[in-house]
């Protein structure tokens, strides 16, 4: 009950937002209040209250849809069921299903304890009118008034401890936008990526990553276990990504305009360091919400793609891949030397001219030591 007051008073928020705005900008989104959104019972999308003829009782088998996080995740389910039965083509209509529910819901899924962006809002400051926030964000998302700042850049030590990590911190409000478009692009693209990918993807974490490659390693193929491994890193991935590439292969499956428009938006926002301001033309914020998907939509056709259709067929025993985000480890046939030709000419170019560390080494047990090439 209480999620639905909540859901319903940003709608209220909405309403009162649009009719504010509406005298302003002629590209302002209409906003249907949540009270009366209907769900009908062929489970099509809800339609506003002047498309219906009437209100119908509970026991007539139709009810007001509830905006809670159930409705958000039958949402999700309907458009990755579009996905499926729209394989290998774009879908044009997806930001409709984002409302207040589904920001309320975005809002609810977003850290609350990270670092503040540059305009050092807090989630504490942000909920004070939380309701009133939302519904002016989803109203400036939609209508494409929407700016995004640039990102706050630090820098945090790695694990070798010579070398740091460029981290970029968003606003607290664009880490509920864009995690409420990542909720948007996830169903749609865990329709076509692969098995062998498991960074930053719901239901799957390093814990399956390592199981499989132990399992094709070592595991179920004991009889012809596996000679060699090629541990691949894409160095400074998340700063080189190449933009008109990610732009061509978002036109394949995501041509909606609010949400293109969004992305774009993102991708060009500036960096902030040390109170310079400066605009990057290639890369993603390594630390925004949205970077991981839009990295695993560029290495899924670069990378995954590109090692099922070019790569195992050419090799005469078994080659499987095993990939984390931007880091991945190939299990090639006993001479690995025509694969690290391949990745080397192949691979590179797509990804915008990577360098790519590729190490050789036998599994744990083996008699030589690790060999780098």
């Amino acid at each position: 009950m209480s999620e639905a007051k909540d859901a319903a008073a940003v709608s209220r928020s909405e309403s009162s937002k649009q009719a504010e705005v509406r005298g302003r900008s002629s590209r302002s989104v209409p906003v249907v209040p949540f009270e009366e959104w209907r769900t009908g019972t062929d489970g099509s999308q809800p339609v506003g209250k002047e498309c219906t003829r009437k209100k119908e009782e509970p026991l007539r088998g139709n009810t007001a849809a509830t905006p809670r996080a159930a409705d958000v995740s039958t949402k999700q389910q309907r458009i990755a069921q579009l996905a499926e039965q729209m394989r290998g083509k774009a879908l044009t209509s997806l930001s409709h299903h984002i409302d207040g529910a589904w920001l309320l819901e975005a809002w609810r899924r977003t850290r609350k304890d990270g670092a503040v962006g540059v305009d050092g809002q807090s989630a504490q400051q942000y909920a004070e009118n939380l309701h009133g926030n939302l519904a002016d964000l989803l109203d400036r998302a939609k209508s494409g008034r929407y700016k995004a700042p640039p990102v706050r850049r630090v820098h945090i030590p790695k694990g070798d401890g010579k070398s740091t990590r460029p981290i970029g911190i968003p606003t607290l409000e664009d880490k509920v936008l864009q995690r409420a478009i990542v909720m948007a692009l996830e169903p749609v693209y865990e329709a076509d990526f692969k098995s062998c990918s498991y960074g930053f993807r719901p239901g799957k974490s390093a814990h399956d990553a390592l199981e499989a490659l132990w399992q094709q390693s070592m595991g179920a193929w004991q009889e012809r276990p596996v000679r060699w491994v090629l541990d691949v890193d894409i160095k400074s991935y998340f700063d080189t990504l190449h933009h008109p590439h990610l732009r061509q292969m978002l036109d394949k499956r995501i041509r909606d305009g609010v949400i293109r428009r969004l992305i774009d938006k993102w991708l060009k926002a500036g960096v902030m360091e040390k109170g310079n301001l400066s605009y990057q033309e290639a890369g993603t914020p390594q630390g925004g919400v949205i970077s991981p998907l839009l990295s695993n939509i560029y290495l899924h056709e670069v990378l995954d793609e590109w090692f099922e259709c070019e790569v195992q067929p050419r090799m005469r025993g078994r080659a499987f891949l095993v990939r984390y985000a931007d880091d991945f480890d190939s299990l090639p046939p006993p001479h690995p030397l025509a694969l690290r030709a391949v990745l080397r000419t192949v691979c590179l170019a797509p990804l915008g001219c990577h360098r790519l560390r590729v190490r050789r080494r036998r599994p744990a047990g083996a008699a030589s030591p690790a060999q780098t090439l």
